[in-house]
């Protein structure tokens, strides 16, 4: 007994179920579904990249710096403020030092030999001329000598270093008048050669050695060749001779510029020479 054969479809019959397949609802709408995705995709990526853009500009912490920010200025400026505080205060002791002298401060002291003519009266025993570390040696000074110190600024210590320099043993002048430019304007330094009733170092020439044994050597900072001394200077500077003067009887003819003894131009073409020789003790 033959068996029959499976019937193969025919393709008409397979062209016609495509076509239904084709025209059935549910292809139709997974059509649609596909052409609205593809539609869609640039609005969702473009949402996409503005929902990670945000995330990625928020604060890791959820907290804001600026609070540290200002605690690290409070911070800077209390420091700062410890610091200049500090300053001030070392400013007002040392300032405090140099004004009021050496109450109890060691001996070499600046400021110990410093001051106004009437200053130096008030802290020795109303004589500014008294030296602190020998009795007054009458018989030694015989005239007065006055310089200037050739530079427009300059302290008794940048002098003497200058003298050191040469070999001086210390400063060379017996005294220096400040003009203000980084000495006090008429405040008068006394020497460790006036203190110690020593021979000064200080008048050049062939009679410098005569001179700068028994001459007393006053010094004006400044360069009298390119301007003017202070009238402050001037008058302290005429206070102090006139004292020396009196405390050890020199003449008015024993008062000398630099510039007559030796070929110098100190204390310089602007010193007021007339009117200082005219206010000497006659």
């Amino acid at each position: 007994m033959s068996s029959a054969a499976p019937s193969r479809p025919s393709a008409r019959g397979s062209v016609q179920r495509i076509a239904e397949v084709q025209r059935s609802p549910a292809p139709m709408y997974f059509r649609y579904a596909a052409r609205s995705a593809r539609a869609l995709r640039p609005r969702f990526r473009a949402a996409q990249g503005q929902h990670f853009a945000a995330r990625s500009l928020r604060p890791i912490t959820g907290r804001s710096s600026k609070p540290a920010v200002a605690r690290r200025r409070r911070r800077i400026t209390r420091r700062t403020r410890i610091v200049w505080a500090a300053f001030a205060a070392a400013t007002t002791l040392v300032t405090g030092v140099l004004i009021l002298g050496d109450g109890g401060a060691p001996r070499g002291l600046v400021a110990a030999s410093q001051g106004t003519i009437d200053d130096l009266a008030a802290r020795r025993s109303g004589d500014p001329v008294q030296p602190r570390e020998a009795a007054l040696d009458r018989a030694r000074w015989k005239g007065i000598v006055i310089h200037h110190s050739g530079s427009p600024v300059g302290d008794p210590d940048a002098i003497e270093r200058q003298h050191l320099s040469f070999g001086y043993a210390s400063l060379g002048y017996h005294f220096v008048i400040g003009n203000g430019h980084g000495y006090g304007d008429g405040v008068i330094h006394v020497g460790p050669r006036w203190n110690r009733q020593q021979p000064g170092a200080h008048v050049a020439g062939g009679d410098g050695p005569w001179y700068n044994e028994h001459a007393i050597g006053i010094c004006l900072v400044g360069n009298g060749d390119r301007r003017p001394f202070t009238d402050r200077q001037l008058r302290e500077l005429v206070a102090l001779v006139r004292r020396l003067q009196q405390s050890l009887g020199i003449p008015a003819g024993a008062v000398h510029l630099h510039a007559d003894l030796a070929a110098v131009n100190s204390p310089g073409r602007y010193f007021p020479a007339a009117e200082f020789e005219a206010q000497l003790l006659r």
